[in-house]
């Protein structure tokens, strides 16, 4: 605990919070979560378990059917066969992490990632004992994961696609260069944003290997952030032992968001593709304005809700310019450094918030840009 880092993000967020308590017009580009409600027929179906008492504790491992449905949205998905006995639903993809590292780490072993990563990671494997390895990603490729960098220590290799903070997505043949270099090591896929892409479908690492962890979940592509509900597929031999620490320090998963989960799944994708095109808008938007403004964005993103703008001809210290715009634009930004110092002199955007305010944040920005007159 001496050495975690803060979440920069969360920080940035409680500072534009206190503007707003104080009169202060701010708009949120900071905060990594879908900016429409949950959709009526999921909220329907929490109301509908609540109503018919489903309200204990479930099997440590969720509902089964909710299990089944995760297992035949893989089939029909990715073509892959995952059986429902490898699938543990958990409480949100921050815990099913925290379980997973807790199987595969030592005490100084090593897991692999790319740099800029999502800013949990490195404090969950250091947590654990664990050591964080860098493979440093290019700014022109979206900073993508590229080079498998292992020794003896190294024990797993963590995969984040479609990525944040980048919004980058890896394709099949890089996927299948990730396994294929990866041999003898473990690999956890972050598939969280799965769903949420624009020019390119997201593949599975299950497409190319069984021996791998998935964790995914429904809060960025059913805007469910807040029901906290995920889940791991695990290699066979993992599930007892994931299910023990899941049963000793969680018991089991919020029960109504199991069956407003299994809804999700089951109900009208129409909602999801409705979300999936005003995001392509708002991003295609924010990538022209951000280059007009001279926060270059050098690679569109292909997934997620997140850009990463260089701010190089304006400062060195993305954290200070992160809140300086903040002060005096009403702007939230997450300063790049939070997800490693690949990007500490980026700054990343979320397009998660309404074309209206999108439109009014780069006004603002562009104004304030040409206030500086580097």
């Amino acid at each position: 605990m001496k050495v975690m880092r803060p979440f920069l993000v969360m920080e940035v967020l409680q500072r534009a919070n206190e503007m707003e308590r104080e009169g202060k017009s701010i708009i949120h580009l900071e905060v990594g979560e879908p900016d429409f409600p949950t959709p009526e027929h999921i909220k329907n179906a929490a109301n509908e378990a609540i109503k018919k008492n489903f309200t204990g504790y479930t099997h440590s491992r969720g509902i089964p059917e909710l299990r089944e449905a995760i297992s035949e949205y893989y089939d029909e998905r990715y073509g892959v066969d995952v059986p429902e006995s490898r699938i543990i639903i958990t409480n949100g993809t921050s815990p099913a992490m925290l379980m997973i590292f807790s199987v595969i780490i030592k005490k100084g072993e090593k897991i692999l990632l790319c740099n800029p990563y999502y800013p949990c990671y490195p404090n969950a494997i250091e947590f654990l004992g664990g050591v964080p390895n860098y493979s440093y990603g290019q700014e022109d490729d979206g900073f993508k994961l590229r080079e498998i960098k292992k020794d003896e220590k190294t024990k797993a290799v963590l995969v984040n696609s479609p990525s944040n903070p980048s919004g980058a997505v890896l394709t099949r043949r890089e996927l299948e260069k990730i396994v294929e270099e990866s041999k003898n090591l473990t690999i956890v896929s972050d598939e969280i944003y799965h769903g949420i892409s624009y020019e390119k479908d997201c593949h599975s690492i299950l497409e190319f290997t069984e021996d791998a962890f998935v964790v995914d979940g429904f809060s960025k592509r059913y805007s469910m952030t807040g029901w906290r509900i995920g889940y791991i597929i695990a290699p066979e031999k993992y599930v007892k032992k994931l299910e023990i620490i899941h049963q000793n320090f969680f018991i089991s998963t919020n029960s109504i968001s199991q069956y407003a989960a299994l809804m999700a799944l089951r109900g009208d994708q129409k909602c999801v593709e409705e979300m999936i095109r005003e995001f392509k808008r708002r991003r295609d938007f924010m990538f022209q304005r951000l280059n007009e403004i001279g926060l270059k964005v050098k690679k569109l993103p292909e997934g997620a809700f997140y850009m990463l703008a260089n701010i190089s001809e304006f400062s060195n210290d993305s954290v200070r310019f992160a809140y300086e715009l903040l002060e005096n634009t009403g702007v939230a930004v997450t300063p790049g450094i939070d997800f490693g110092d690949a990007t500490r002199t980026h700054v990343r955007f979320s397009y998660a918030n309404s074309m209206e305010n999108i439109e009014e944040a780069m006004n603002r920005i562009e104004d304030y840009i040409l206030s500086l007159n580097v």
